[in-house]
């Protein structure tokens, strides 16, 4: 099973907007951490049975094969204060969420916390206006 945190692991076209992302939230004082890029479909169908046929929260309602990370054009952040990961949604953690969501969007990335289902704060994604089914089909970027 393949689940990294690689940026290099991405599609180049996307690579490129996470790092770029990435340095733009350090410059303003958000340190983030990159938690998932890439997934084979065998992590994904793990993150899947999470919180259905294995314990724990659900975390996805992707199985393999219909999460964009198993495309390499998504991947997965949180940020870190004074060096622990701020996964809340409190009003504070909340207006960081924000920024940083706003700080994707500035880099034409499309940004989960907006999903009104389903919604993940930490995931974002670029498809070049590709649907899941254009990737399954295989029309990459």
């Amino acid at each position: 099973m393949i689940n990294t945190r690689d940026i290099a692991a991405l599609h180049p076209i996307v690579a490129a907007k996470a790092r770029a992302f990435l340095e733009s939230c350090n410059a303003q004082g958000i340190e983030l951490l990159v938690t998932s890029t890439y997934r084979d479909h065998d992590s994904q169908d793990a993150l899947y049975a999470q919180g259905r046929s294995r314990p724990g929260k659900k975390v996805t309602n992707a199985k393999g094969g219909q999460s964009f990370h198993n495309w390499r054009v998504a991947f997965d952040v949180v940020p870190l204060r004074l060096g622990k990961p701020v996964w809340g949604t409190a009003c504070e953690d909340r207006r960081l969420w924000l920024r940083i969501g706003a700080i994707g969007k500035a880099h034409g990335l499309d940004w989960a916390g907006d999903w009104t289902r389903f919604r993940e704060y930490p995931h974002f994604q670029y498809t070049g206006g590709r649907s899941l089914a254009d990737f399954q089909a295989g029309k990459g970027l």
